[in-house]
């Protein structure tokens, strides 16, 4: 990688953002934010952008110094909002209310240190397939959707659930990369204390 970017302290439990910051070279370091995640809210941009915000003052606080990432995805269908299961049984109606529409996955981002901030959120348009064409119960088997907004993972879909994806994929799988990229070069390099 060419560019240098300062290690990060992410946020997140989320073994799918880790691997994407993994995959885009980035180091970071992972400190969990315990948080209650509010569900409602005026729009989904507007709930994932509180809910990161939230998780970055709390890690903030922990590592002055240090640039935090912190992120939360939402995934909407009209004016209902999907966050993380409860069970199996939720996931799967989660599903079942999906299949065959269209709805929208919404990841909001914060990066902070210190004083400093910078946030942003990126909205994919998801369509699943017919639930007629898919066999939910094994697919849920198969990705263990406990830890997943909506119940589903973009990232080890082959077809199966997902029709299309319109806009970022990364964003459906927890992190708008090429956004969070850019984002970062307004953090330049300082040592960590």
């Amino acid at each position: 990688m060419s560019e240098h970017f300062p290690r990060i302290v992410l946020a997140s439990a989320s073994p799918r953002r880790s691997q994407l910051l993994k995959s885009a070279g980035l180091e970071f370091d992972v400190a969990p934010a315990s948080i209650d995640e509010a569900t409602t809210d005026s729009s989904g941009p507007a709930l994932a952008l509180s809910n990161a915000t939230r998780k970055a003052l709390i890690i903030s606080a922990r590592y002055p110094g240090r640039l935090v990432l912190a992120a939360d995805t939402v995934v909407c269908l009209g004016r209902t909002f999907f966050g993380k299961p409860r069970d199996l049984n939720e996931a799967l109606e989660m599903l079942r209310s999906l299949c065959g529409k269209v709805h929208e996955v919404t990841t909001g981002v914060c990066l902070m240190r210190d004083n400093l901030q910078l946030s942003f959120h990126e909205t994919s348009r998801v369509k699943f397939r017919p639930e007629s064409e898919v066999n939910l119960p094994a697919y849920l088997e198969r990705i263990q959707p406990l830890d997943k907004a909506g119940g589903y993972a973009a990232q080890d879909d082959q077809g199966e659930l997902i029709e299309t994806i319109e806009g970022c994929r990364d964003n459906v799988a927890g992190l708008p990369l090429r956004r969070l990229m850019q984002a970062l070069r307004k953090f330049p390099e300082k040592s960590a204390t």
